[in-house]
């Protein structure tokens, strides 16, 4: 996998059966936090200085995780992009690999677009034999509560999936609402708060089935009925089995708060014994 020149580094490892953080390296505006955990997680958390990216930032972060480790990456609160500045954008790259048997989880706070923003973000995840991922992407139209709607300028996102060297997701937006009508139902509708969630792994491994029967479940409880009315709904779900070892989950939120439930289910699943061990939500809220 190629590095981006300046990039931030984060390794960790297998040491003494404890998965540990051997490699820390920060590049402003990024900041690289790593709160005491449960003995068998790495826990990281990321930030910046300021609370958010003002433009022209670019951050890059090269990500390992070794073999049989168990890594946990959130972020501290909202990453707020601010308005740009002579056209420039700002950008955010990460360079992943989840090594045999790793497991991976990334589960930070939304992308808060502000007005006159211009965003950019690319993932691509690279994940061995054995190895689990659980990636999530979440972006907010703006700053709602003060009534900034989908006044940014651009948002573009790629994010490439591969597992055992093969390429099985690629998934790429982009979003001018300029150039399109933000609240028309072909596009937002009237929801400001858009969720990702991409699960690639091995289908016979427990971890993995055990994802896999909570995502199913999520769908049967949430499946709309013959007569639904999307605009009754807070909050939308559907899930694609996208490859073998691959799922992919969406949701969609009048407000942040709607998703909160369905963020909630995931990270008590997620903290079973055979995944992370603890649920690292706990100590934000």
């Amino acid at each position: 996998m190629h590095q981006a020149v300046n990039s931030s580094e984060i390794e960790v490892a297998l040491v003494r059966g404890k998965s540990k953080l051997i490699t820390c390296k920060n590049i402003q505006p990024l900041k690289i936090l790593h709160p005491n955990a449960h003995q068998n997680t790495c826990h990281l958390v990321l930030t910046s200085y300021g609370g958010g990216m003002v433009s022209s930032d670019v951050i890059n972060i090269s990500i390992k995780c070794g073999a049989h480790t168990n890594t946990f990456m959130g972020s501290q609160s909202n990453t707020r992009i601010y308005k740009n500045v002579l056209n420039a954008v700002t950008e955010q790259n990460i360079e992943g690999d989840v090594a045999e048997s790793a497991l991976t989880v990334v589960f930070p706070d939304p992308v808060v677009l502000q007005a006159e923003s211009r965003f950019r973000q690319s993932q691509y995840w690279e994940v061995g034999p054995g190895g689990l991922l659980f990636l999530a992407d979440w972006f907010q139209s703006g700053r709602t509560d003060s009534g900034e709607k989908y006044l940014f300028d651009t948002y573009l996102s790629e994010i490439k999936i591969s597992i055992d060297g093969k390429l099985l997701v690629l998934d790429r937006f982009n979003f001018a609402p300029h150039e399109n009508i933000a609240d028309s139902p072909a596009n937002f509708g009237q929801y400001q708060s858009m969720l990702s969630i991409y699960v690639a792994g091995t289908p016979d491994d427990l971890r993995f089935k055990k994802i896999e029967n909570k995502l199913l479940e999520i769908r049967s409880e949430t499946q709309p009925a013959l007569n639904y009315d999307a605009g009754e709904q807070k909050c939308i779900i559907s899930l694609t089995r996208a490859r073998e070892g691959v799922y992919i989950l969406r949701a969609m939120g009048k407000s942040r708060i709607d998703l909160q439930p369905l963020c909630a289910g995931l990270m008590n699943l997620l903290s079973a014994p055979e995944l992370l061990g603890y649920n690292p939500m706990k100590r934000k809220f």
